[in-house]
């Protein structure tokens, strides 16, 4: 559904506010919408178009303003929903609390990212892909194959199918060829305990009552094994900045 948005420009005191003082029609990005119920109104909003209503392009008031240039802690405190904030951060703090490697920590810390403000489908793919210039490689394999592993159990480590994708999913769900293949393969890695921990320490369900951990326990281990760079995230000409700057402008028509 295409959502239109008229917003006060309160502005931060230092940058001005793109677009100030018009409607901000905010049309979903398709991967959000097709196969939905969801009806397209890219047309309608595109009939509406005039000097005081116009496509949403850049900072939207209606979020949490990102600093000029963004480190990874900034997307957490700013992008992420709650539900992917709350799984980021405890997933990394049992992993910190039970005394692994700290790029087991980040990896844990990292996992899901894409879920947090740009893609769910093939979310270990696209995290991977998006954290590869800025961290050891083995990091960012893990976090690439730890969704096929995920459904697979491992008796060895003590990880089971996790219950909640029966229900997610149903009882007869088969994992896709290239996800078993992929599983396979990570198997035989030597990186292959990286990966696994990752799914070990990844939690499906929260217990609401309790407390998020406080993002900044991992700044030491962000900057140990984080290359963040002076230009900020997506800003920097890496292969991946502009998966970075959808996640700071994730409302932007084009």
């Amino acid at each position: 559904m295409c959502l239109d948005h008229l917003i006060a420009d309160a502005g931060d005191g230092e940058r001005p506010w793109p677009q100030a003082g018009r409607e901000r029609m905010i049309v979903p990005a398709p991967v959000g919408t097709v196969g939905t119920e969801t009806p397209s109104r890219e047309q309608e909003s595109l009939a509406r178009l005039s000097p005081g209503a116009v496509m949403m392009m850049g900072d939207n008031p209606a979020l949490p303003r990102m600093p000029e240039r963004p480190g990874l802690l900034d997307f957490f405190r700013c992008r992420f929903m709650g539900i992917t904030e709350r799984h980021l951060l405890t997933s990394a703090a049992r992993a910190l609390d039970e005394g692994q490697d700290e790029r087991i920590v980040l990896a844990c810390l990292l996992h899901d990212i894409s879920n947090g403000c740009l893609i769910r489908a093939d979310h270990g793919y696209w995290g991977a892909q998006m954290i590869a210039p800025y961290v050891d490689e083995e990091i960012a394999w893990a976090v690439k194959h730890h969704q096929a592993l995920r459904y697979f159990a491992d008796e060895s480590v003590g990880y089971a199918y996790p219950e909640s994708y029966v229900r997610f999913f149903g009882p007869d769900y088969v994992p896709p060829d290239y996800i078993r293949r992929d599983a396979e393969a990570a198997r035989a890695h030597r990186w292959y305990m990286s990966a696994r921990l990752v799914t070990l320490y990844d939690i499906y369900f929260f217990d609401g009552s309790v407390p998020i951990p406080d993002p900044a326990i991992f700044t030491d281990i962000i900057g140990r094994h984080f290359r963040e760079p002076a230009e900020g995230l997506g800003f920097d000409g890496s292969p991946t900045a502009h998966m970075w700057r959808t996640m700071i402008w994730p409302n932007n028509f084009l």
